[in-house]
């Protein structure tokens, strides 16, 4: 019985190791994003509910908070539900309808996104495409942390890395 050279068995197991996590952990953001900046957001429609503590945001809305800039079909806000100080203060975000957001010189792509405020965390679901430059990141789910900047992607997770031209 022949024995395998020792980088060959090394390089299937990092293969075998990330095909059953399934997942990637990459930098995100160029600096670490500040959550306590106002947010703006831009649409063609705007429905409020007063019981629900909600509002929605549909047709081309446009977010943007510092250099975090977000587009979505709709986008629902929750505020937090408090009688003090936090009044109008908002605890979450909910996109749909084709997510796009940009931090820096990254871009991701889902089919709908969670940014919980409070937390600097982002949830983006569904056919998820993650671009940094040349490089290119796909999942079906990609957990960004404002705070640290770093993001996972966990699904059947397939990567592109480019390592130089081809001239």
């Amino acid at each position: 019985m022949r024995l395998l050279p020792s980088c060959l068995v090394l390089t299937i197991s990092l293969i075998a190791g990330a095909a059953v996590s399934q997942q990637t952990s990459i930098p995100f953001g160029s600096e670490q994003h500040d959550a306590t900046q106002q947010v703006e957001i831009t649409s063609d429609v705007f429905r409020i509910s007063q019981k629900d503590r909600s509002v929605v945001f549909s047709g081309n809305v446009l977010i943007g908070q510092g250099e975090l800039q977000i587009a979505a079909g709709e986008v629902l806000v929750i505020y937090v539900d408090s009688e003090d100080e936090n009044n109008g203060q908002i605890e979450k975000l909910t996109a749909t309808g084709g997510v796009t957001l940009v931090a820096g010189a990254e871009a991701a792509e889902a089919d709908a996104a969670v940014y919980t405020i409070d937390t600097g965390n982002i949830v983006m679901t569904g056919n998820v495409l993650l671009t940094q430059g040349n490089n290119a990141v796909s999942g079906q789910i990609l957990t960004i942390n404002l705070g640290t900047g770093f993001a996972q992607i966990e699904g059947r997770v397939k990567t592109i890395f480019n390592t130089g031209s081809s001239d």
